[in-house]
């Protein structure tokens, strides 16, 4: 019976921890850049897209195509930079298990 109060309270231990992390990663910002900083997006760290920004001197050339691309390539950055945010901040809860749904 002691074992499983243990478990309990490790459980429930856990479970504040992951809630303590997804509030931190839910503040975290990173940035991803294109185009050598023409376009950047801004990300949190639940994976949203909180802002794009966009040099007003690429909107000169007219190369809609090429703006998309960048676009396209600085929201995949900020992306997988809050990817690898999430993953250092749960596998420090976790203890390095991949719990599935939470990463």
């Amino acid at each position: 019976m002691a074992s499983m109060v243990k478990l309990m309270k490790q459980a429930k231990k856990l479970q504040e921890d992951m809630l303590a992390a997804q509030k931190k990663l839910a503040g975290t910002v990173v940035e991803g850049t294109a185009g050598g900083g023409a376009v950047t997006a801004i990300c949190d760290g639940e994976l949203k897209i909180q802002n794009i920004k966009i040099d007003p001197e690429v909107l000169k050339d007219g190369d809609s195509e090429m703006l998309q691309d960048m676009v396209l390539a600085a929201i995949r950055e900020a992306q997988e930079k809050a990817k690898k945010a999430s993953a250092e901040v749960m596998g420090k809860v976790s203890g390095g298990m991949s719990i599935p749904g939470l990463m």
